[in-house]
């Protein structure tokens, strides 16, 4: 064999438990601020149109970084199963940092949603490759006592983000720089650090094999994805769900989608490999993760708005408001983890967390206007309990049912497949929720007009048109209007919850399907990885 396709394999040890938690810094950093800039721009954007005077394509700030993010996902496993993880995890870290500083430094809208592809760039690989690298350094048996770390990334996340996010905006200038700026800023002190400690930390077993990438594989699917992310978030959202433009990017989708299929069917080293769906769990824990990024992303992001339109609530109040979630998501994922690796029994978990998470959600459905917070506080931790239980459980289980050489590729289509699971979901509830709030505001104001025509006093065409977009001329209106106008945004949410729970439900149905299979304790990982290693000698 020549040296040039030899593969080099330098000698491993297993892990201390304190050189797992340094690597873990790292990970968890970079993590923290792929998953922080889903959500830290959302209540920055007014401030930021204002600015750049791009009013008619602030969407496209938070789409450009989610098309990218979203599609590289699954390249990032397959490229880091053939050149190992921390340079193609480096990678990911100094693209989201140029990304960062290029969007902070944005002149223009145009700018500025460029900048946030880059930084979605570098975010795909750093939400896809977290998940690899502790399926690479920690056996399944032990990965357990680890997740919760994970755990309270997301929880952070979904919090820490809005907060952040209006904290900046609310100020004109820090530093001399303009304050929505720091939202991109904040960033490099942080991704620098994770770049440290990854070199100097994050040591696996580097193992070369003589490769070819399916670079047609890479297009076609990066293609589809893009044309049904156009679909779902921006021009169904946008124009209308038969428009023309719509109907053409769900064909595109389609066929895009079916052309990948077959070129992955005929690779030599395809992107994502089809007969990971032969086995079991993969497939049903690719199903279940598309249904908990739904349910998650989909429903979730509702209370804020919620919180802000109903109650009356500032945007880092609402972020506030979202702590028990928090609290949920981070306490039953440590829970559980310690459980999973202290018994090594998995299934019951997603199977509690999808049932609790259902129950929550149905339970939103019956909010109003007056309902006390300590029990929206339960039902939000009901729904941040499900997540803790299921997020994490599912990925130990898929990781430990596959080839270690499919380590990569298997855990960055789980990551990628919540993605798209969460932006169908937010898209579709999104829908719903326009369409029952036209629906019904224009059934309550008819109804108050027909027996209380003084109520709606200089409630002219043009103030309902501008209520589509700016709540704030609610002000405007008569108390009794007014009482109508929120009673209908109420009626709306309770569709969107209510179309949520079932969805959520088919994810617990999926669940009492997953097999348990007894988890490869630590000797066993180790040995498994070493075997892949020498596999790649032939």
């Amino acid at each position: 064999m020549s040296a040039e396709s030899s593969p080099e394999i330098k000698p491993s040890a297993q892990l201390t438990h304190k050189e797992i938690m340094v690597v873990l810094s790292g990970l968890m950093v970079g993590m923290l601020l792929a998953a922080l800039d889903q959500t830290i721009v959302s209540t920055a954007l007014k401030k930021i149109v204002e600015d750049f005077d791009g009013l008619s394509h602030y969407t496209w700030v938070v789409t450009a970084y989610l098309l990218t993010s979203t599609a590289s996902t699954p390249l990032y496993g397959k490229i880091s199963d053939l050149y190992g993880r921390r340079p193609v995890f480096q990678f990911a870290i100094v693209t989201f940092l140029l990304g960062s500083f290029l969007a902070g430094a944005s002149q223009n809208m145009t700018q500025l949603i460029a900048f946030r592809a880059i930084q979605g760039l570098g975010a795909g690989g750093l939400m896809a490759l977290t998940f690899v690298i502790i399926g690479d350094i920690v056996s399944p048996r032990e990965r357990g006592r680890y997740q919760g770390y994970f755990g309270a990334v997301w929880g952070l996340s979904a919090v820490a983000g809005p907060l952040l996010g209006g904290f900046f905006s609310d100020r004109a200038e820090i530093f001399g720089v303009a304050g929505w700026r720091w939202i991109f800023y904040i960033n490099l002190p942080f991704g620098i650090a994770a770049l440290v400690i990854t070199s100097a930390s994050l040591h696996i077993p580097k193992v070369v094999r003589q490769h070819k990438i399916d670079y047609l594989g890479a297009f076609l699917m990066v293609i589809g994805v893009v044309s049904l992310l156009m679909c779902v978030s921006v021009y169904g959202p946008q124009d209308g769900w038969a428009d023309s433009h719509t109907l053409a990017t769900a064909a595109a989708a389609l066929i895009f989608t079916l052309l990948f299929l077959f070129q992955e069917s005929r690779a030599a080293e395809p992107i994502l490999p089809l007969n990971l769906f032969k086995n079991h769990t993969f497939s049903l824990t690719s199903a279940m993760a598309f249904i908990i990024g739904a349910g998650m992303f989909g429903a979730i992001i509702m209370l804020p708005l919620y919180f802000q339109l109903v109650r009356g609530d500032t945007a880092t109040i609402a972020g506030l408001k979202l702590i028990p979630f928090m609290i949920g998501i981070v306490s039953t994922s440590i829970i559980s983890g310690k459980l999973i690796s202290k018994h090594g029994h998995y299934k019951r978990y997603p199977i509690l967390g999808l049932a609790l998470m259902s129950v929550g959600v149905l339970l939103l459905s019956t909010i109003n206007e007056t309902t006390p917070y300590w029990k929206l506080s339960i039902f939000e931790l009901m729904v941040g309990m499900g997540l803790g239980l299921s997020m994490q459980t599912i990925v130990i289980a898929l990781q430990n049912s596959v080839d270690f050489k499919d380590m990569g590729v298997a855990t960055s289509a789980n990551t990628f497949f919540r993605s798209i699971g969460g932006t169908i979901g937010v898209a579709l509830f999104g829908s719903v929720y326009s369409n029952r709030l036209s629906h019904y505001l224009a059934e309550n104001v008819q109804s108050l007009a027909a027996t209380n025509p003084a109520a709606m006093a200089g409630a002219t065409p043009e103030k309902f048109a501008q209520l589509k977009n700016n709540s704030s001329v609610i002000k405007e209106f008569s108390p009794d209007l007014q009482a109508s106008v929120y009673h209908s945004f109420v009626q709306a949410f309770h569709v969107v919850f209510l179309a949520a729970a079932p969805v959520v439900f088919i994810g617990f149905v999926l669940a009492l399907f997953l097999r348990e299979v007894p988890l490869r304790s630590g000797a066993a990982h180790h040995a498994a990885q070493q075997e892949a290693a020498g596999e790649s000698l032939g």
